[in-house]
C-alpha cells in the first residue's frame, strides 16, 4: 500500500493528505517538495497519514503526491523566489492603482514550481478584476490567480506573536478560524475591553474558544443564580457561580454569604433564570 503522509504547504498553511512518490519514508518536520493541485510547492511532513487524520481532517482523497526531500538547489530556488515577491507585490500594487481598484493587497506567493501567482488581498466588496489579472500576465508572465481573503486571515499571513507572548494560534496549529462572540469573553468573565480581547486582527481572540465548551457545561450542570438550594449549612440562594472551581456562592437565611462546592448541594428546591443559548 503507497505510504501516505499528513503535510502542511502554502502561504496559507493547506493541511492535506499527500501520497509519496520514490522514497517511501520522511520524518516529521522534513521539508519536502509536493505537487499540488496548485503546482510544485514547499512543504512540511507533520505526520503519517492514518484513519484518525483523515476523520479530523474531514476527506480522505490524496491532494497530491510528494516527490522529494527539499536540496539545496530547491533552497536557491526558494531564496531566488524570495527576492522576487516583493518587486512582484509592488508591481500589483501600482496596478491596483492605476485600475483604481477597492482591494487591499495582503500578500503575494511565487510557487516554487514557476506555475503561478498568488496575490492575496482584502476587500468590502466583490472586485472585478480581469482587466487587473491581464496586466499581471502580461507584466510577469506567468498564471495569476487573485484570492479573496478576511480580516482574520490577513493576520494569519501577516501576525507574529499575540499578546500571551506566543506565535499567533491563527498562523501556528490552527486549521480553521471558528466564530468567536462577546458571549463567550463573559461567560469566562473576561475583560470586556476590547483592546484586552482583541487580536492582531481586530476581532476577539480565538482563544477565547477554547475553553468555552467547558464553561458551558459547567454552567448547565450547576444551579443558576437565582436558585434556592438546600446544603449542609442550610438554605439559602444562589448569587453568583464559579464555573471552573465548581462552586456556587450562595446567600443564606442569615445572610451569610459563602463559596460553597457543588458537591456540598443536597437539592435544588427551586430553580432560577435557566441559562439560553443566546446568553
Amino acid at each position: 500500500m503507497e505510504q501516505r503522509y499528513i503535510v502542511r504547504y502554502g502561504l496559507p498553511r493547506h493541511v492535506a493528505e499527500f501520497g509519496v512518490r520514490g522514497r517511501g519514508e520522511y520524518f516529521r518536520g522534513a521539508q519536502v517538495v509536493v505537487r499540488s493541485d496548485r503546482g510544485h510547492e514547499v512543504g512540511e511532513v507533520l505526520c503519517p497519514a492514518t484513519e484518525r487524520t483523515r476523520e479530523y481532517l474531514g476527506a480522505t482523497d490524496i491532494r497530491g503526491s510528494i516527490l522529494r526531500e527539499l536540496n539545496d538547489q530547491d533552497r536557491r530556488r526558494i531564496e531566488e523566489l524570495r527576492d522576487l515577491e516583493p518587486t512582484e507585490f509592488q508591481g500589483c500594487r501600482e496596478l491596483i492603482a492605476e485600475h483604481s481598484l477597492a482591494m487591499h493587497l495582503v500578500d503575494v506567493e511565487h510557487l516554487l514550481g514557476d506555475e503561478r501567482l498568488v496575490f492575496y488581498y482584502v476587500s468590502e466588496a466583490r472586485v472585478d478584476f480581469r482587466e487587473l489579472v491581464k496586466a499581471l500576465a502580461s507584466r510577469f508572465q506567468l498564471r495569476i490567480e487573485m484570492r479573496q481573503i478576511g480580516v482574520r486571515d490577513e493576520a494569519k499571513f501577516l501576525a507574529d506573536y499575540g499578546d500571551c507572548g506566543k506565535p499567533v494560534c491563527c498562523n501556528t496549529h490552527l486549521r480553521e478560524m471558528p466564530p468567536v462572540s462577546m458571549k463567550m469573553a463573559k461567560l469566562q468573565k473576561a475583560s470586556l475591553d476590547p483592546t484586552k480581547i482583541s487580536g492582531r486582527c481586530g476581532r476577539l481572540k480565538c482563544c477565547l474558544r477554547y475553553e468555552y465548551d467547558t464553561y458551558e457545561e459547567h454552567r448547565r450542570e450547576m444551579p443558576g443564580v437565582g436558585s434556592t438550594v438546600l446544603t449542609r449549612r442550610g438554605q439559602g440562594r444562589v448569587t453568583a457561580q464559579e464555573l471552573l472551581a465548581r462552586k456556587v456562592l450562595v446567600q443564606y437565611e442569615d445572610n451569610r454569604l459563602v463559596l460553597t462546592d457543588l458537591a456540598e448541594v443536597v437539592t435544588v428546591v427551586s430553580r432560577g433564570r435557566k441559562p439560553t443559548d443566546e446568553e
